[in-house]
């Protein structure tokens, strides 16, 4: 069984990334995650993310939703269509399963995720 976790623990280290350069709009900014949690199976992992100002498109599996939450800093995410939502501090939202856009670090941010992704899918 695993310890009960509190958000107010020291994160784990984080691991750098970059968007792919063939998703990229524009200089691929640099993301941090620390993975909190992550269950046995795979199919649900939480932690914190942080990243500078940039922009990328993302495709999301069929199976994998995100819920997040804004700490700090601003984002727009925008759908296939054009339809953009602004998230800020406080701000809460979820990405649902195939969801193809864009996604817009305006301000540098941090947010916190959940990750679901769907067995057998």
């Amino acid at each position: 069984m695993s310890a009960l976790i509190h958000f107010s623990d020291p994160a784990p280290a984080p691991v750098e990334d970059r968007p792919a350069p063939e998703r990229s709009i524009g200089t691929p900014p640099r993301r941090l995650s620390a993975e909190r949690y992550s269950a046995d199976d795979g199919a649900l992992s939480m932690g914190d993310w942080a990243c500078e100002p940039g922009a990328w498109r993302i495709a999301f599996h069929p199976a994998r939703h995100e819920f997040f939450q804004v700490i700090s800093g601003r984002l727009r995410i925008v759908d296939a269509v054009g339809l953009a939502r602004e998230f800020g501090p406080g701000d809460a939202g979820i990405i649902p399963a195939g969801f193809v856009g864009t996604f817009e670090v305006l301000e540098a941010v941090t947010k916190r995720y959940v990750m679901l992704d769907r067995q057998g899918q």
